[in-house]
C-alpha cells in the first residue's frame, strides 16, 4: 500500500493579527484574538501601511493543516487550526468577511494569529464586528481553496461538443487528457462577490493558443505540454497557477460585482479541456471537502483514491518561475506545434 502523497499548497493573503487593533468597544487597545475573546459590535482597524503577506497552507491524508515550506510568514511545518469565520461592516455598510487561523507550537500553544480578508481591507476604515461563526470556517476556507469555472466557460464533452458548464448535469460524458471519457460525479455551484480571494481572472483568447477568453479562479492550475522548456522548469508537463500569470494585459483579474463559480469532481482529480486549455478538475482534500454535501462527503470516506494519490502531483511550476511579465507567451510558444 502506498502513501498518499500530499496535495499541493495553496497561498492565501493574511494580516497579522497585530496588525489590526480595536479601536472602540469592550475590547478597544486590544489587537483581534480568538473567538471566544471577540464581542460584536468593536470596532477595529488596520495599521497604516499594512500590506498582506501570502501564508502557504498545506494538508496531509489526516486532515491536519500546517504551514508549507514555501510560506512568507509563520513557521514552516506549524499546525494552523481553523478558528472562525468573521464578518465586519465598513462605514459605508459593506460587508467584508475573513477567516481567522491559529498557528501553534508542539504543545498547542498559540504562536501567530492570522486574518484571512475574502475583501480587501484599507487603512484609516473603520470595520464593525457584525459576525463570529465558529461552525462555517471550514466551510469558508473551502471555498477559496476549491478551483472553479465561471459560467459560461465551454467545456469539451467525448463527443467534442463544447457545452456551458452550467448546462452540464451529473452523469455527462466529459473528455480528460489521461483518462479517456469520465462521468461527472457533482457539480458545485455559488454565487460570491467577485473581490478578492474571489475574484476570477481572466485569459484573454489566444494567450495560450485559446479561441476565446477563460475565466477561472484564481489558483486554478492549467496543464501545459512545453515542446521545449522555454520556462526553465526542467520537464515538458507543467501545471500553472492562473494567479501567476496575472500580467494586468493578456491575463487579468476581473475584481467588482459578483461572479457565479462551478466545481466539477469525478471520481479522479482529472485535467479537462475549458475553452480548449487544458485545465483541472476539482481536487478533493481536506481543505475542499467540507464543500460537497454530507451524504457524498461521507460516501467517499477520509481516503478518495485519485485524490489523495494525487495522479498530477510534482508537476507544479514554482512563482520564482512565473515572476515575469512575459510568462504567459513564453509558455504559449513553448506549447505551440
Amino acid at each position: 500500500m502506498t502513501t498518499p502523497l500530499p496535495a499541493p499548497p495553496q497561498s492565501v493573503p493574511v494580516y497579522h493579527a497585530s496588525q489590526i487593533s480595536a479601536t472602540d468597544g469592550a475590547n478597544m487597545g486590544d489587537t483581534l484574538s480568538f473567538a471566544s475573546e471577540l464581542l460584536l459590535d468593536d470596532v477595529y482597524e488596520l495599521s497604516f501601511g499594512a500590506e498582506p503577506v501570502r501564508l502557504s497552507v498545506q494538508t496531509d491524508d489526516t486532515n491536519r493543516l500546517s504551514i508549507a515550506a514555501d510560506t512568507e510568514t509563520g513557521t514552516p511545518g506549524a499546525t494552523l487550526h481553523l478558528d472562525c469565520a468573521l464578518t465586519f461592516m465598513s462605514s459605508d455598510g459593506q460587508t467584508n468577511d475573513a477567516i481567522l487561523l491559529v498557528e501553534v507550537d508542539d504543545n498547542n500553544t498559540a504562536e501567530n494569529i492570522y486574518l484571512i480578508p475574502l475583501n480587501a481591507l484599507s487603512s484609516k476604515v473603520e470595520y464593525r464586528l457584525v459576525g463570529i461563526d465558529t461552525t462555517t470556517a471550514r466551510q469558508k476556507f473551502a471555498q477559496v481553496a476549491c478551483v472553479s469555472f465561471t459560467r459560461g466557460t465551454r467545456i469539451t464533452m467525448a463527443t467534442g461538443e463544447q457545452r456551458p458548464i452550467e448546462d452540464l448535469a451529473v452523469g455527462d460524458k466529459v473528455l480528460t487528457r489521461d483518462d479517456g471519457v469520465q462521468a461527472v460525479r457533482w457539480i458545485g455551484q455559488s454565487t460570491v462577490r467577485a473581490v478578492g480571494e474571489f475574484a476570477p481572472i481572466c485569459i484573454s483568447a489566444g494567450t495560450l493558443n485559446n479561441d476565446t477568453d477563460l475565466i477561472v479562479s484564481p489558483d486554478h492550475r492549467l496543464f501545459i505540454y512545453q515542446r521545449e522548456d522555454r520556462l526553465g522548469a526542467g520537464r515538458s508537463e507543467l501545471l500553472v497557477k492562473v494567479r501567476h500569470l496575472v500580467n494586468g494585459d493578456t491575463v487579468r483579474v476581473q475584481d467588482g460585482g459578483f461572479v457565479d463559480y462551478f466545481q466539477l469532481l469525478f471520481d479522479s482529480h482529472q485535467i479537462i479541456y475549458a475553452e480548449g486549455i487544458a485545465a483541472e478538475s476539482m481536487l478533493i482534500d481536506s481543505r475542499t471537502k467540507a464543500v460537497l454535501p454530507q451524504e457524498l462527503s461521507d460516501a467517499m470516506g477520509n481516503v478518495i483514491p485519485g485524490h489523495s494519490d494525487l495522479p498530477h502531483a510534482g508537476l507544479d511550476v514554482s512563482a520564482p518561475l512565473l515572476d515575469r511579465p512575459d510568462a504567459a507567451e513564453l509558455l504559449r510558444k513553448a506549447s505551440m506545434r
